[in-house]
């Protein structure tokens, strides 16, 4: 037999040696209760972007879907930056780069760095509250200014030269207390801090009177200038009638005069933006005769398609010279219930007269807003960031993790591993309901309607193995879909966890090993956990669950619900 012949004869045994070869390297570590994930498929599918499909010169607003609330937004020469709060989320504090107001790449996180966010033991909706980011052309330098509800740090400030690079510094610690805090460079060189606080000691008048100080800064020590603090709003814009909870303060200047605004009357039903003005940056300010100038409160909650709770607002000039705002609001489901948490949204601001009007602010908002002009929408192409009903997929074969991805309370790295084949998740012996950095891998939920499918790899080697998706608003409020072991077989159970309490609602006995496809979809309230194996089509274990849980009208707190890749060696479900 001549080579190419004995070469023909042998090529069969190579290709099972190879390809044993690969089974073997892919499934090496799911023996040790380590699973690989290879695919990750999130499709939205809401009815009002069906309903609306967009018109020549029309974008969509929210322009970030999902639990990306609180906005800020600065502008220096044609870049535009947005950031938003990220609570207990690590890395922290998305950021969010624009050249149109309309076209935006998410470049990363402020803070990337366990140095920066020290969030290990927080509840989920502790840690970053109502980052503000402000560009100093007086020092040609970025800042980002924040409270953060971990680790003693309290109020902060980290710096760049160029969001687009990186490198923020460490926190600088500033010397006040309260939440929100906010900077203003006036175009004399001189710096100023606005924030929210507690009324003087034995002068509050009601739950939910606050007010609002403010300090002068030295940008040289970055730091606030001791007895400079003053309270430039006390309660709101009219205190007789005990408005709550004036905070997220803006300076603005204009026509040589000083504009503040602020939210007002709390995060969530009764949210609104009001207005102020001074010849001082100092004050006194005096609210606008007409305010509110956004909310939602006011219209009719049976109204198809509503936005809610608006306000929490920022302003800047576009590139064709008109001004927009950005400012956060919810589209609850149909059982009124907020489970993509608060969303980035854009209105344009007619600022013709003294005070800037939100225009169709005080009215039902709409799904689209008019672009900037001159600017071509190009948000579902290349690496633009989303919105309206989009399809991501996710291979992980690169070499670094999408922006969209993030840990909880701890960084991705320590139980995370990319590869050519996928992401391996090395399982902490953490389980979801501690508040403690766990491994899993997040992703926002950003339609009320949608479909998000992953591909396991994994063998548990214990009990106390478990590994697959999660649908998660707290430590104390989610649904697990995963795979564990019961005696010598393995099984994919469907768990509900309400007030840190576990019930498993379903499960099934897997007759082999093979890879498992595990999906969830939800219309609205109603959630399914579906599976497949060995290319079957989809089955479903548990039947249609409420997504209760996963609101935060159920769970609390201030974040919207995430779908994640979970694995632990401290599970404690149990069969």
């Amino acid at each position: 037999m001549n080579n190419f012949g004995k070469l023909l004869k042998t090529l069969p045994i190579l290709a099972t040696t190879i390809f044993m070869s690969c089974q073997e390297g892919k499934n090496k570590n799911t023996e040790l209760g380590e699973p690989l994930f290879t695919s990750f498929t999130y499709e939205g599918k809401d009815k009002i972007y069906e309903q609306n499909p967009l018109q020549a010169g029309q974008f969509y607003s929210p322009i970030l879907q999902g639990c990306y609330p609180d906005p800020s937004i600065t502008r220096k020469g044609d870049d535009y930056y947005i950031v938003n709060s990220s609570f207990a989320m690590f890395p922290g504090v998305p950021i969010f780069h624009s050249n149109d107001l309309v076209n935006w790449k998410q470049i990363g996180h402020v803070l990337d760095r366990e140095s920066q966010l020290k969030v290990y033991t927080s509840g989920i909706s502790e840690g970053i509250y109502a980052p503000v980011i402000r560009y100093n052309p007086n020092n040609d330098t970025f800042y980002m200014i924040t409270t953060q509800f971990a680790g003693g740090i309290g109020n902060m400030v980290v710096k760049t030269k160029d969001p687009k690079e990186g490198n923020w510094s460490d926190p600088i610690k500033l010397d006040f207390q309260g939440i929100d805090p906010s900077l203003f460079f006036d175009d004399n060189g001189k710096a100023y801090v606005i924030h929210n606080d507690a009324p003087d000691p034995g002068k509050e008048l009601y739950t939910g009177h606050r007010v609002i100080k403010i300090w002068d800064y030295d940008v040289e020590k970055d730091q606030v200038i001791a007895g400079t603090d003053k309270i430039i709003v006390d309660g709101g814009v009219d205190i007789s009638k005990k408005p709550i909870w004036i905070e997220a303060p803006h300076i603005y200047k204009r026509n040589n005069k000083y504009y503040l605004m602020c939210a007002e009357g709390g995060t969530a039903d009764d949210h609104s933006e009001v207005i102020f003005s001074s010849d001082n940056p100092r004050g006194p300010y005096v609210p606008a005769a007409k305010n509110p100038i956004l909310t939602q409160r006011h219209l009719d909650k049976s109204r198809p398609n509503p936005v809610e709770w608006a306000g929490h607002a920022d302003i800047v000039e576009g590139p064709d010279g008109g001004l927009y705002s950005v400012f956060l609001a919810i589209r609850p489901n149909e059982k009124n219930r907020v489970n993509t948490g608060r969303e980035t949204f854009m209105l344009p601001v007619d600022w013709s007269g003294e005070f800037p009007v939100f225009q169709g602010g005080l009215e039902v908002l709409k799904p689209s807003i008019p672009m900037p002009s001159g600017v071509e929408n190009k948000t579902n192409s290349g690496d633009y960031f989303p919105n309206g009903n989009f399809v991501f997929t996710d291979k992980f074969d690169g070499n670094a993790f999408d922006h969209r991805w993030v840990a909880l309370r701890g960084p991705r790295e320590p139980f995370s591993e990319l590869s050519k084949d996928g992401v391996r998740i090395k399982p902490l012996d953490v389980s979801i309901k501690e508040k403690k950095p766990i491994s899993a891998l997040f992703y926002r939920q950003q339609h009320n309607s949608f479909a998000a499918e992953v591909e396991m790899h994994y063998t548990p080697s214990s009990e106390k193995d478990l590994a697959g998706l999660t649908c998660l608003q707290s430590e104390n409020f989610n649904y697990v879909f995963g795979i564990t072991k019961s005696g010598n077989d393995n099984y994919l159970l469907l768990a509900r966890t309400e007030k840190g309490e576990t019930k498993v609602l379903a499960s099934k006995k897997l007759e082999d090993n093979s890879a498992v496809k595990l999906q969830v979809t939800a219309d609205g309230d109603n959630y399914n956990f579906n599976f497949s194996q060995n290319g079957k089509a989809f089955e479903n274990l548990g039947g249609a669950v409420s997504g209760d849980i996963l609101s935060t009208n159920i769970a609390g707190g201030f974040t919207g619900a995430l779908i994640g890749m979970y694995a632990t060696k401290s599970n404690d479900i149990s069969l």
